[in-house]
């Protein structure tokens, strides 16, 4: 069922969402060769702990980790471990934070030092597709315009959408109705004002197949070419909407 938050829990939302910012902002500053994911995972859990929030991902349905790094070809869900960043790697960056019973998911990717123009354009396209999806959003809009605008950008730039992973709900569970895929689709659910929802197109540079890989989390692409995410929590509105995630 579709939740309309209150606005004792749209408060609680903007704390955990303002935390997650940071923690953002804090492991932008920590990335760079040489560190290894585990390291930034640390960083980012004393951080979230300390301000007193939790990792939302921490033991959610078994992930052993606070938060998701994921590698060039790794799409989500990339596990931290003692694995260090390299000149050039694309990385993004998955984060979950709880405040009192509610949640904010937020993502961001990074190109550690120098990268390629074709790998440049995959990352800053990707972040524009997040904000042509969120340009849509408010009363009455239907989700399916959120994935058109999403779609239609990805395809002009040559960048292929990942279809089996979309964005959701947000709310006292990290994921929550309705499902909000970066496609279009014949779905006529509308959005309503008080709704929280996290948009988070997954890009491709290559093909937009996709397949886990044996630690049961690990997502990457099948012809091991780049992918780029990003996502906002949002809050919809009657006139629009409010990011909860960002500054």
């Amino acid at each position: 069922m579709i939740s309309i938050k209150s606005d004792r829990e749209i408060e609680l939302m903007k704390h955990a969402g303002h935390i997650n910012y940071l923690t953002h902002k804090l492991i932008s500053e920590n990335i760079k060769e040489g560190i290894s994911t585990k390291a930034l995972n640390d960083i980012a859990h004393k951080f979230i702990i300390d301000n007193g929030c939790k990792p939302s991902f921490l033991n959610y349905e078994g992930y052993p980790a606070s938060i998701c790094i994921s590698i060039n070809d790794e799409v989500v869900h990339g596990i931290p471990s003692r694995r260090k960043l390299k000149n050039g790697d694309v990385v993004s960056i998955d984060i979950g934070v709880e405040y009192k019973g509610y949640h904010s998911d937020s993502a961001n990717t990074y190109i550690v030092g120098s990268a390629s123009k074709e790998i440049i354009d995959l990352v800053d396209n990707t972040k524009k597709s997040l904000y042509e999806g969120l340009s849509v959003i408010k009363e009455g809009a239907k989700i399916s315009d959120i994935g058109r605008k999403i779609e239609d950008f990805a395809h002009q730039n040559h960048l292929s959408v990942v279809r089996e992973l979309v964005g959701h709900g947000v709310g006292s569970d990290i994921h929550e109705e309705p499902d909000v895929p970066n496609y279009f689709t014949k779905d006529i659910v509308k959005l309503k004002s008080g709704m929280v929802i996290a948009v988070e197109p997954m890009l491709n540079l290559g093909t937009r197949h996709i397949y886990m890989v044996e630690d049961g989390w690990t997502i990457k692409t099948e012809d091991g070419k780049p992918s780029a995410h990003f996502e906002h929590t949002v809050l919809v509105t009657k006139d629009g909407f409010v990011i909860l995630t960002g500054e």
